[in-house]
């Protein structure tokens, strides 16, 4: 009995501690907030912190408050720098700024090397700035810095001072000098006469990626520095797009959901569209990319992820109508920037992942009236419709994600056409699969076919044509003859003869296997013992192609064709997997040969005959399966702009010398561009989220050393959101 007595009045006591120490820590505030950022830490509900950093975080002592995540229990929003506002704190922050940060992003945060740090702050947390000081970025040239924490927060207090101050100078700048654009259609029909502007996504008309500057050239290029450079929204992948410069303003997308405005100065932002996208909830194949906008008068046109076309007034970003293209529930997604015709706006569709059934469409640039549509896998009644067994039409693929080509004088329009579905089973669908794999001809105007010419029929290896088409003028035969150029993915090299698509030849640019050769008319005598196979088929070239959807260059004075390119093998196997329209269903996979040679490279190919007269190495050995590379870029500066992973490199036109190498701190997956303001010549290229510009150092531009190569780049956050 006075045993149990016992254990009743012990049971008593806790209980009576238990609740006095609770109505402590309630009653005392300092306490409170830690017992609840202890018990977040205890559901995982901050993994981001760890329980080291916590325990000294926690202590009266710590510069590192948490208390704000007992209102919002998450790191981004509860972890603030409580003392931004204080000006002694600010004051020692530009110190350290001084001593630790300046060097890279200048003595004005506003990008150097490094990115502009006022634009980075603009849009992110408290948290985000601190972890990035304190623990670096994965994947960039941003390491872990030797500050304490306090330093890092009294960095951040005195950059969110320079943030405001810019904020304001930013909308004064807007209010005084509104952005004006206007860029008539016969503008962008001589796009190449204008050469200190970078009108569309492929430089012109022809596709052919190439700039009459030279301010920048091969003796002069060792010397090229950053000019400014600008953080875009961030991205889970590097992002694609290429700027288009005109007035002076640039318009760059950023994927997945928006559109921004820059001075193609200095970087200074003017206005920012975004239209919310979520990429879990879409059929992406690989990757929420953008590849970049179109312009004509003063309107700016983006085609978005989940299969939209909207038109942005060019000065203010504000929308001017949308229209939907595609629906993504069936699979459709877009990714590549529209092609401007006279009063029509064309874009494409990719898709051949999930089954969709592929189109081409031009809208009216005045109101997004759907013009015409011309379906790349015919139906019933429609030429070609016989190259499809059964219903396989239905969800026969044929995507068309790249970005075309036009010719005034003949007024055709040009495109190419990627793999049918399932890319790795050509059993479901037996047949040609026209107009899979191909080039297209068509009447502008009405969307009528012309002509069309396929690279590779009944596909089974996902070598999709949406390559770059250039136009150009060769000499065959001893005959001037208008070409189309390409480089397929399917390792031939193509030039067709542009008024009628008649064959002319093909070659292959790098190793490939599975065709023994082309035949007459152009059509692959094809080794079927390269289709994929249940124990593996070794095949050349490797899943991604000879290359790829990497823009090509082409140099009308050299009369030569710089295209980047793999020389690799995969290894195919067919998988059986239930056809599912609308979701990724390949029917095989593949592995890289990693026991083969593999090179990337860049070739500079002669259009009249297909032979290459240099190759340029950029992998330096270090060959992955995904890798990314840059678009290339020719100039009358004698120079190849090109890139790989998170290299860019310039070559010497005639010789593929490497000239000049920059390492921008992330991957590189864009085409760049090239333009002059005030005398100077510029190049742009996005490297993971961060839009670079290079320049000649003032003293090195004849004339005078410009303001405008000073970077003064303004806030995000001080131009107002376009919705």
């Amino acid at each position: 009995m006075r045993l149990k007595w016992s254990r009743r009045w012990t049971a008593f006591v806790l209980i009576g501690l238990i609740a006095g120490l609770a109505a402590i820590v309630t009653a005392v505030p300092t306490l409170s907030w830690r017992a609840k950022v202890v018990g977040l830490k205890l559901t995982g509900k901050i993994p981001e912190i760890a329980t080291t950093d916590l325990a000294r975080w926690l202590l009266p002592s710590s510069s590192t408050y948490l208390g704000g995540l007992e209102m919002y229990p998450n790191v981004e929003a509860g972890v603030l720098n409580i003392w931004q506002d204080d000006p002694a704190y600010a004051k020692r922050g530009e110190e350290h700024f001084l001593r630790v940060c300046a060097a890279c992003h200048g003595g004005n945060a506003q990008g150097g090397s490094a990115p502009n740090l006022l634009a980075f702050l603009s849009r992110s947390t408290d948290w985000s700035f601190f972890s990035t000081v304190k623990w670096g970025r994965k994947d960039s040239a941003m390491a872990a810095q030797p500050v304490e924490e306090r330093e890092i927060w009294e960095i951040q207090a005195y950059l969110r001072t320079k943030t405001r101050a810019w904020a304001r100078e930013a909308a004064a700048h807007l209010a005084a000098a509104p952005p004006k654009v206007d860029v008539p259609f016969s503008k962008l029909l001589n796009a190449a006469d204008y050469p200190d502007e970078w009108l569309m996504y492929s430089g012109d008309m022809h596709a052919q990626r190439h700039s009459r500057l030279n301010q920048i050239n091969r003796s002069n290029v060792r010397d090229l520095r950053v000019a400014w450079a600008t953080q875009l929204r961030p991205a889970t992948k590097p992002l694609a797009a290429t700027p288009i410069v005109a007035n002076g303003i640039m318009f760059v997308s950023e994927a997945p959901d928006g559109v921004v405005a820059l001075d193609a100065r200095d970087g200074r932002l003017l206005w920012r569209f975004s239209r919310p996208v979520d990429p879990s909830k879409l059929p992406v194949c690989c990757g929420a990319f953008n590849r970049g906008v179109a312009i004509l008068g003063s309107t700016v046109f983006v085609a978005t992820l989940d299969s939209w076309l909207v038109a942005l007034d060019a000065a203010t970003g504000k929308r001017l109508w949308e229209v939907q293209v595609a629906d993504h529930k069936e699979g459709y997604t877009m990714t590549s920037a529209p092609l401007v015709l006279d009063g029509l706006v064309v874009v494409g569709v990719a898709g051949g992942e999930t089954g969709i059934r592929g189109f081409l469409a031009a809208f009216s640039a005045a109101d997004g009236k759907r013009a015409w549509q011309f379906n790349t896998v015919p139906g019933p009644g429609e030429p070609g419709h016989e190259t499809w067994a059964g219903d396989s039409w239905k969800t026969g693929g044929a995507s068309t994600w790249s970005v075309g080509a036009y010719d005034p004088k003949l007024d055709i329009l040009y495109w190419s056409t990627g793999n049918p579905w399932p890319p790795f089973d050509a059993s479901s669908r037996e047949g040609d699969n026209l107009y899979s794999n191909s080039i297209i001809a068509l009447n502008p105007k009405t969307g009528k076919l012309l002509w069309h010419f396929q690279l590779t029929p009944a596909d089974a290896n996902d070598w999709d044509a949406t390559q770059q088409i250039i136009l150009a003028d060769i000499t065959w035969n001893g005959e001037k003859v208008p070409a189309a150029l390409m480089a397929s993915r399917n390792a031939f090299y193509y030039a067709l003869d542009r008024r009628d698509g008649r064959f002319l030849y093909g070659k292959p640019f790098v190793k490939q296997t599975w065709a023994k050769g082309l035949d007459p008319k152009g059509r692959p005598i094809h080794d079927r013992s390269t289709v994929p196979s249940p124990q593996g088929t070794l095949v050349y070239p490797w899943l991604h192609g000879g290359t790829n959807w990497w823009p090509p260059t082409y140099d009308p004075k050299r009369k030569l064709h710089y295209v980047p390119t793999v020389d690799a093998a995969t290894i195919y196997f067919r998988l059986e997997e239930k056809l599912k329209p609308g979701t990724m269903t390949m029917r095989g996979t593949t592995v890289l040969a990693t026991n083969r040679p593999a090179v990337m490279a860049v070739k500079a190919l002669d259009p009249d005959t297909g032979e290459a007269k240099w190759a340029t190495r950029l992998d330096e050995g270090d060959f992955v399966q995904f890798a990314r590379i840059t678009g290339l870029l020719s100039t009358d500066g004698d120079i190849v702009f090109a890139g790989l992973m998170d290299r860019l490199s310039i070559l010497d036109a005639d010789t593929g010398a490497v000239l000049w190498k920059f390492r921008p701190g992330a991957l590189v997956n864009a085409g760049p561009a090239t333009y002059a303001i005030d005398g100077v010549q510029y190049f742009a290229v996005i490297a993971g989220n961060v839009l670079f510009t290079f320049s000649l150092p003032p003293q090195d531009i004849p004339g005078a050393a410009k303001a405008a190569v000073k970077p003064t780049a303004v806030t995000a956050a001080s131009a107002p959101a376009a919705r």
